[in-house]
């Protein structure tokens, strides 16, 4: 059923991008301006049947090679846009080109009329492709070519994959139980352990699954590798979730040192004209934000004011970048007397030192808007690790491998873990992974969708607190 239904999701994804396509060059044909001389004549559509054949066609080799008809279940409607952006971009001068070598000047194809094409094409196809996305999205969460998914491993990761893959049945996966030496025939979290590991080969055949992810972050390599070998049936897809050195090793390049092989397994994105590309994107947007939405700063600055005793601004020792402290600005959400009898704490949910508005204000993140003074000042980035206090950082560094390595780069306001969902009270370990990949796959794209993310996300995050 999951091989029919994948087969079936690709022939109308193929046959959306024709049809799209086609539609495409016909608007920028009708929309294409007239020329001023009288006595032009501009060809009838007919005669650009060939010349629209080649551009689908480029298209078509385009998307393959971009992998646009590989579809898979995780990837989102922003990487998607974007990776269809560069494709369209790409096939219509291949297009071009090809025209070029078959009519050469036997045809009339204006520059106007390319750019026309490759507008609608972006628009039409990017149309075409979303609600292919939500229809399958759609099917998925009703049972239609679900994929039946078997958890190795039931410990904390265990569990937090469990509890992903039910809060997205959009994905359709479904899970059928565990496999983990220590709860072989219990129940966790409502879903079986249904043996051993030793097991994995014949649970796979027994319950027909179709993919395994391998939760065991802190198995050794070569436990992992006989786990792999278990699963004799070639057709099961196998997903390892990663310890933080998988993650580091993610990104490996082979390179020479004078014909001596070395393997480079950690390169930092954020240098040279990357890092000034970041710098100009966080003035030019936190100068914006400032700017804009100044009258809401002041209304809210009066809120906090008038709802209790103490400043409207809270400014709190923070680590940024190469581990150096610097004043970061909140909204005050709490009392001014809230950690004289405790000393540092994490904050929690519903924390009962809370003032009424700052409920209101962290529930909705609004209490981080100061910050975007900090990133103007430079001691912020918009997007990054989010800053801890140095009290809790001593402690962090002592647990969590690497983890001092999330101050190789600055602090954002937002990060890759807070719109994974690891915000607040959350794993120090988890977030440290997160923060970690992102310094690892740093780009411009990677910093405009953890920003698009937030927007939609942060405004109702039920981990806000």
């Amino acid at each position: 059923m999951k091989r029919y239904s994948q087969l079936v999701f690709t022939i109308t994804l193929l046959g959306v991008d024709i049809a799209m396509t086609m539609g495409a060059f016909v608007l920028a044909y009708l929309l294409r301006p007239r020329e001023a001389t009288p006595n032009q004549v501009i060809p009838p559509l007919a005669h650009y049947l060939g010349m629209m054949a080649l551009s689908v066609l480029a298209l078509i080799v385009v998307f393959f090679f971009y992998k646009l008809y590989h579809l898979q279940r995780g990837m989102t409607r922003l990487d998607e846009l974007y990776a269809i952006f560069s494709a369209v971009s790409i096939s219509v001068i291949v297009g071009v080109a090809f025209t070029a070598l078959v009519y050469r000047s036997d045809i009339d194809y204006p520059r106007v009329m390319i750019v026309l094409f490759w507008f609608w094409t972006l628009v039409l196809v990017g149309i075409g492709r979303l609600a292919h996305h939500s229809l399958r999205a759609w099917l998925y969460q009703h049972g239609w070519g679900e994929s039946r998914v078997l958890i190795v491993g039931a410990g904390e990761a265990g569990n937090m994959i469990l509890e992903k893959i039910r809060v997205s049945p959009q994905l359709g996966y479904k899970p059928i139980g565990f496999l983990d030496d220590a709860r072989a025939g219990e129940n966790v979290l409502g879903l079986p352990v249904l043996g051993r590991v030793e097991q994995l080969g014949d649970v796979v055949r027994e319950f027909a699954v179709d993919e395994v992810i391998i939760a065991l972050p802190e198995a050794p390599h070569q436990d992992l590798l006989s786990i792999i070998a278990r699963c004799e049936d070639g057709r099961v897809s196998i997903k390892v979730f990663p310890d933080v050195f998988q993650i580091m090793a993610a990104e490996v390049n082979v390179g020479d040192l004078n014909g001596l092989p070395l393997l480079t397994m950690r390169d930092v994105a954020m240098r040279g004209w990357r890092l000034t590309a970041k710098r100009i994107m966080d003035v030019s947007l936190s100068a914006v934000t400032l700017v804009v939405f100044s009258p809401l700063f002041f209304l809210l600055a009066l809120i906090v004011k008038f709802d209790s005793k103490g400043p409207a601004l809270y400014v709190q020792e923070r680590m940024g970048l190469d581990a150096r402290p610097f004043p970061c600005l909140k909204f005050r959400s709490m009392r001014t007397d809230a950690e004289i009898a405790t000393g540092p704490i994490w904050a929690t949910q519903d924390d009962p030192r809370r003032t009424r508005s700052g409920a209101f204000l962290r529930k909705y993140s609004l209490d981080e808007l100061p910050q975007f003074i900090n990133v103007l000042l430079g001691q912020m980035s918009l997007v990054g690790p989010r800053p801890e206090r140095p009290f809790f950082v001593e402690q962090f560094r002592q647990m969590v491998p690497r983890y001092m390595e999330r101050h190789q780069e600055k602090a954002g306001i937002t990060g890759w873990a807070q719109v994974n969902g690891l915000r607040g009270d959350s794993s120090i370990w988890e977030r440290t992974k997160y923060d970690l990949y992102y310094i690892e796959h740093w780009s411009l794209w990677l910093d405009f969708k953890i920003i698009i993310l937030t927007l939609f996300r942060f405004l109702r995050d039920p981990s806000a607190i």
